[in-house]
């Protein structure tokens, strides 16, 4: 099954995002797929903070982790709703989310 994401890109323009919920896929690499602009330096390990992102709607998200945290407590741009792309795994549950990229540094 597919869910339907929305991402504001850098520029302000809107993509819906088909995701599937079967691949084990994260919001980073649902960008990268699509080739929105987000780096995923790291590779996923939430070491790098290239795939940070805005949560725009009230979508239940996974908790943050610890890595996470500590990730975004040393980056730039972070704002109250920031999150890491890598840690957000694709799910049902995700149908309908709100996401708008960070700048880049």
């Amino acid at each position: 099954m597919d869910v339907l994401i929305k991402i504001k890109d850098r520029e302000g323009v809107i993509h819906e995002l088909q995701a599937p919920t079967d691949m084990a896929m994260n919001i980073m690499e649902l960008c990268k797929a699509y080739e929105l602009p987000v780096e995923g330096t790291c590779g996923g390990m939430a070491m790098c903070a290239s795939c940070q992102c805005y949560v725009l709607n009230d979508i239940a998200l996974p908790e943050m982790g610890d890595e996470e945290e500590a990730m975004l407590s040393e980056a730039f741009y972070v704002k109250s709703n920031s999150r890491l792309g890598c840690q957000i795994p694709i799910t049902e549950e995700l149908e309908g989310l709100e996401l708008e990229l960070a700048p880049e540094y």
